[in-house]
């Protein structure tokens, strides 16, 4: 793989709802075609040779929303880990979960897990879903556990650099993202990935999630090769 390839590219998959109702239709109906979605651009990420996607699925901010609205989502979320397996197994894609799984029902965690396990051996690109994942609780939630650790005595306080910082974190066996996308025309991080994300490069769509095609992905990456990272270097 060449070197200015991204290794980690993260989306944020805006624009669902506003798409439904641009069209006349529920904004339901934006979160089902927007997991087809999904699909497309999962397969062909591994096709292009990307090693970790990362998707933002369902924020902790997102509980917000309507009751009937999130009732769907979950629903939506039982089906995708019910019937999408297919999709991990057929294309070597290790299955994975970023997030606080303790708010969810049983069931879900349950799949979540079954397909976690049924997946853990494939190498060819990790799929992680972010599932009531905010970028504040997890570095908060880092901090908590890092505290019990001092107290507990298995690390000093003299030791915490940001090397082990990074192992207390949802992505602590994943590398920084390269490339972090965003569609739906937001310029903003949205509390996604703010410790993974420093030197990430942003490439933002104007079009709407369920519009994001294959060709898309190919221009992010593209762009991505042309742009010269520095660490803060020269």
């Amino acid at each position: 793989m060449v070197e200015n390839f991204p290794k980690h590219v993260a989306i944020i998959m805006d624009g669902n709802g506003r798409w439904a109702t641009s069209l006349g239709k529920k904004r339901t109906y934006g979160h089902y075609i927007g997991s087809q979605t999904v699909d497309k651009i999962t397969k062909a990420a591994a096709e292009l040779g990307v090693r970790y996607l990362t998707l933002f699925t369902f924020s902790t901010e997102n509980w917000k929303r309507p009751k009937s609205e999130i009732r769907f989502l979950m629903s939506l979320l039982k089906n995708l880990l019910r019937k999408k397996e297919r999709l991990f197994v057929d294309n070597s894609i290790q299955f994975n979960v970023l997030g606080d799984l303790s708010v969810f029902d049983e069931k879900i965690r349950a799949m979540i897990y079954k397909l976690i396990d049924k997946t853990k051996d494939y190498k060819r690109m990790r799929l992680s879903l972010a599932l009531n994942y905010g970028g504040k609780h997890e570095i908060v939630d880092a901090s908590k556990k890092i505290c019990r650790d001092v107290q507990n005595g298995n690390i000093k306080p003299e030791m915490i650099d940001e090397e082990l910082f990074a192992k207390y974190l949802y992505t602590f066996d994943m590398p920084d993202v390269d490339l972090l996308i965003r569609t739906g025309g937001e310029k903003r991080i949205s509390n996604f990935l703010l410790w993974q994300s420093s030197y990430a490069e942003f490439v933002f769509f104007d079009k709407y999630w369920p519009d994001f095609t294959e060709d898309d992905l190919r221009l992010a990456i593209d762009e991505f090769k042309k742009r010269k990272r520095r660490f803060g270097g020269l």
